[in-house]
C-alpha cells in the first residue's frame, strides 16, 4: 500500500467538518472490486461522492473497533444518517 499523506487546510466543503479542522489527503491503491462496487454505489446514490463514502467507511470502522472519539463518531454519524445521506 502507497500512502501519501498531505496535509490541507479546508479542502472538504461538508456540512459534517468544521472550516477550522485540518484534513490530510492520502493516496492508495484499492482492489478493482471496490472500486467498481464504489463507482455503482455512487452511481445509485447521487448525494453521495468518492469522498464522502471514504470518510464514513474510515469513520465506522474505527468508531466500531474501538476509537473513541467526539468528531469521529460525529462524522460518521452525520454521513450516515444526515439530511443528504440517501
Amino acid at each position: 500500500m502507497n500512502i501519501d499523506f498531505t496535509e490541507k487546510k479546508n479542502s472538504i466543503l461538508s456540512p459534517n467538518v468544521l472550516e477550522s479542522e485540518d484534513t490530510i489527503s492520502f493516496q492508495t491503491e484499492i482492489p478493482k472490486q471496490i472500486q467498481q462496487a464504489m463507482n455503482i454505489f455512487i452511481e445509485e446514490h447521487p448525494n453521495w461522492d468518492q469522498y464522502r463514502l471514504l470518510q464514513a467507511a474510515l469513520a465506522g470502522f474505527l468508531t466500531q473497533n474501538g476509537i473513541s472519539s467526539r468528531l469521529i463518531t460525529r462524522l460518521y454519524i452525520g454521513n450516515m444518517f444526515g439530511s443528504h445521506s440517501m
